[in-house]
């Protein structure tokens, strides 16, 4: 979001003085310099207008003006352009209008006689952090219009998931870091009653009674070292007698400053081995 110098020679820049002598003195220093969308007025009435048309990096206003002096037009610009940011730079030959100026929305002043470096000096100090809070305004509504499109996506592709969890004869899980679900989906948990903590059993010995010990073992090795696992058959005895084979596959989770975040995965019921 940096600001180049060719975007501040660049930037549209509006004078507006009743007197002549001093509009063509503006615009030929402006133009010496190298900024290269200089206009101007003589009528302080058109301001607002024009400034709506042209949105403007930058308006050099005198405040000494018949039938509408600076301030007016300050006002008036407050009202037109109501939650922009607008960059004003007075003109002035009056010392005792300076803090009136910068009260009423002035961004900086300058005073008559000119000095021309000092000007110069002003208005690319201004123009610099216009077309920075520009960039950042810009950047900003960027960013909340991908945020609502993606969470548009998300939430169309939320619905799809469940729809899918449950038509299907799988299960989904998601794990936190220390082994508790945060997730699961799917018909088969519910259909099969089964309450766990966590896959390995750790957290509630109750839920581990009648699992095959070794396999669980075997998946908690897994876990703990943080590595993915594919087809892992876990099995369990029933109080009946009966035995259940699970099929679970899973993948840790990390953060985007690669810190654990838990495990994800997928599991289904498959056909017992009598």
């Amino acid at each position: 979001m940096s600001v180049t110098e060719s975007d501040i020679l660049k930037a549209r820049i509006l004078i507006v003085d009743d007197q002549e002598a001093n509009v063509s003195l503006l615009q030929e220093m402006l133009r010496g310099a190298g900024y290269s969308n200089v206009s101007s007025t003589s009528d302080p009435e058109q301001v607002c207008a024009l400034n709506r048309k042209h949105d403007y990096d930058l308006i050099l206003l005198d405040l000494q003006m018949p039938a509408m002096d600076g301030f007016q037009v300050m006002e008036a610009l407050k009202v037109s352009a109501a939650g922009s940011y607008l960059t004003v730079l007075v003109v002035t030959a009056q010392p005792g209008h300076k803090l009136r100026a910068l009260r009423s929305g002035a961004k900086d002043f300058v005073s008559k006689p000119f000095d021309l470096l000092e000007v110069k000096t002003r208005i690319h100090n201004l123009l610099e952090v216009r077309l920075l809070y520009r960039n950042l305004a810009h950047h900003a509504a960027l960013l909340e219009r991908t945020v609502r499109e993606r969470t548009a996506e998300l939430r169309e592709s939320e619905a799809r998931y469940r729809s899918l969890t449950e038509l299907a004869s799988d299960w989904y899980w998601e794990q936190d870091e220390i082994g508790n679900f945060s997730k699961v989906s799917g018909p088969v948990l519910e259909m099969l009653g089964i309450r766990v903590d966590s896959l390995t059993g750790e957290r509630s010995t109750d839920h581990a009674v009648g699992w095959d010990q070794v396999k669980r073992d075997e998946l908690s090795m897994l876990i703990d070292t943080r590595q993915p696992f594919l087809d892992l058959v876990l099995s369990r005895t029933n109080a009946n007698g009966s035995r259940q084979h699970f099929r679970v596959s899973g993948e840790p989770m990390f953060n985007r400053a690669c810190s654990f975040i838990g495990y994800r995965g997928i599991g289904v019921e498959i056909t017992a081995a009598g």
